[in-house]
């Protein structure tokens, strides 16, 4: 990731182990607010959740799971289509003031690239990629050896302020992938760090170490 690519800019980091996914959109709207009325910093808050899954807005209704795997449903105002939620995956939620020559779509490329820089620095080589005309949306990222989908990103702005974020699969169940259509895409093969590396996944905390890197988040002083 060259700054050619990718402008500074530094996010004050936020982390939390597993949070119910409802008390998060809360804890999110309430940062949010303050973002656009700049009484914080743009920020990146870490955290995992409980088994859920959510739906974007154009989610089909027969791509939702089965409900006998007792799996919560959540509709999210965010973009993109239905994703999956679990421990041992790292969620990011973004809260960054876009600048003025920018629009969400150029900042969930950031985000993409960001990414990107996360995984090599994990040994995984990824990369994004372009929705051809026609197609779902390939928003995320994909490893580059296997093709499989290894993060899934959702966003939206409101007042110039972004929220919502992505999930990177570090390790945990992959199955409840199979009971749903992830990104609406029939197709898409989910993996995680822990199936992609031979020694298994890194240590949790380093991840979580090495993703707030990639995104300038450093605790402060």
């Amino acid at each position: 990731m060259s700054e050619r690519t990718v402008r500074a800019r530094p996010l004050a980091p936020v982390v939390d182990e597993l949070v119910e996914y409802e008390k998060a959109m809360e804890r999110m709207a309430d940062l949010v607010d303050e973002r656009q009325r700049d009484a914080r910093p743009d920020t990146l808050w870490l955290l995992s959740h409980p088994q859920v899954f959510t739906v974007g807005k154009r989610t089909a209704a027969e791509h939702l799971p089965d409900p006998a795997h007792g799996i919560p449903v959540v509709a999210t105002g965010r973009g993109g289509q239905l994703t999956y939620h679990g421990p041992g995956q790292l969620v990011g939620y973004l809260v960054v003031k876009l600048r003025v020559d920018e629009g969400i779509v150029d900042y969930v490329r950031e985000v993409e690239l960001r990414l990107v820089d996360a995984l090599s620095r994990l040994g995984v080589p990824a990369e994004r990629r372009d929705t051809p005309p026609g197609s779902e949306l390939l928003t995320g990222v994909w490893t580059r050896d296997t093709g499989r989908k290894i993060v899934s990103i959702g966003m939206r702005s409101s007042r110039g302020v972004t929220s919502h974020g992505f999930a990177l699969n570090v390790e945990g169940d992959l199955d409840p992938w199979h009971y749903a259509v992830p990104c609406g895409m029939p197709e898409v093969d989910m993996t995680s760090l822990a199936r992609e590396l031979p020694g298994g996944a890194p240590p949790f905390d380093e991840v979580r170490r090495v993703v707030a890197a990639a995104f300038e988040a450093f605790p402060a002083g």
